[in-house]
Order: C-alpha cells, then sequence, then structure tokens
C-alpha cells in the first residue's frame, strides 16, 4: 500500500501534504527532523491518510492536493469537520 497523508505542525499549526509507502516510519522521520525542509517545524501530528494501491496513484493525489487550491480546501474542510 502507498499512502497519501496530511501532516499538521504543532509548532506553528501549518499543514504538510505527502505521499509514502511507510506511512509510520515516514511520520517518526518528519518528527526526528530527517526532513530538512521542514524540520523547524516539527512536531507533526498526523490528522489525514489516503491509501493506495500503487505509488504512482499515491503521488499524483499528492501532487493533485498541493497544486489545486480547490482539491486542498475541500479536503481540509472535511478534516476540520471531523476533528470539531
Amino acid at each position: 500500500m502507498y499512502y497519501t497523508y496530511v501532516l499538521k505542525s504543532e509548532a506553528d499549526n501549518n499543514l504538510y501534504i505527502g505521499y509514502t509507502g511507510d506511512l509510520r516510519q515516514r511520520i517518526k522521520d518528519h518528527n526526528q527532523g530527517k526532513t530538512k525542509s521542514i524540520k523547524h517545524r516539527i512536531p507533526f501530528k498526523l490528522i489525514y491518510y489516503e491509501a493506495y494501491k500503487n505509488k504512482t496513484d499515491a503521488r499524483k493525489r499528492e501532487i493533485e492536493l498541493k497544486k489545486n487550491n480547490y482539491q486542498k480546501e475541500q479536503l481540509i474542510k472535511r478534516i476540520e469537520n471531523s476533528l470539531r
């Protein structure tokens, strides 16, 4: 399985979108500061993920969420509503 995920920074409340084949390890890597571009924003909390059978679909969804503001806004609204 491959995953597209959304993390929320507990430092600044910003979101990070990514994809991976090992969700638990990837979150651990983020929180250990192994991702240089966002290590200043740790710790992170997983707030959402989607599972896919293949890497290509997970990557396409990640790109869609990062580049399509409408798709991203709709997902964020769904996440916020579920966290209430």
